[in-house]
């Protein structure tokens, strides 16, 4: 088999590391390399050409994924023309909705990498890159009337009980009240 031209090593490095986010999203960080692989269509033995060690790559796939929620964010912001309280009441609903709690591959990464990120002992970078998206996120929810952090702290706390409660009433009384909670003032 021939080398991978650079262009193409990095579509595959991308592709690793988008694969990685929304699995460790979806399963935890404990996904292995070779399930990882075969879910980016890339053998086992290239991993080791891409990454010095599965670390690593959850150091990465953990930046990236609070890069995505940054953008979406970001995006909200652009078509509420600015309108910061518009943005995060848009936010606030597709968070706390039924769509996101069944979609965690594609959804926040605080909620979804929480419980690994206390976890992960060596795991500095990453914990550094949620330490920051987590303070970044909480930053932008904040308002005259409630504070980021409340406010973060509300949704993730919700998301994460409507999660673990899907397939009952509870779920979704969860995630309304919430959001109930949260839009009430703004």
């Amino acid at each position: 088999m021939g080398r991978v031209s650079k262009a193409q090593a990095e579509e595959n490095r991308r592709r690793v590391v988008e694969t990685a986010s929304r699995l460790f999203r979806e399963q935890g960080t404990h996904v292995s390399v070779a399930d990882l692989m075969k879910a980016s269509g890339l053998t086992h033995g290239g991993f080791y050409k891409q990454f010095a060690s599965k670390e690593a790559l959850v150091d990465e796939a953990t930046a990236h994924a609070f890069g995505e929620l940054t953008r979406r964010r970001d995006d909200g912001l652009e078509q509420y023309g600015g309108r910061r309280e518009d943005a995060q009441r848009a936010l606030i609903d597709t968070y706390l909705s039924v769509e996101h709690r069944d979609s965690a591959a594609d959804g926040c990464p605080a909620a979804a990498l929480a419980t690994d990120m206390a976890r992960e002992l060596g795991a500095l970078e990453a914990r550094r890159a949620y330490t920051e998206g987590v303070g970044d996120f909480a930053e932008w929810l904040a308002t005259e009337d409630q504070e980021g952090v409340t406010r973060l702290c509300t949704m993730l706390g919700a998301l994460v009980l409507a999660r673990a409660t899907k397939g009952s009433p509870l779920s979704e009384e969860i995630l309304t009240t919430a959001r109930t909670a949260l839009t009430a003032r703004s």
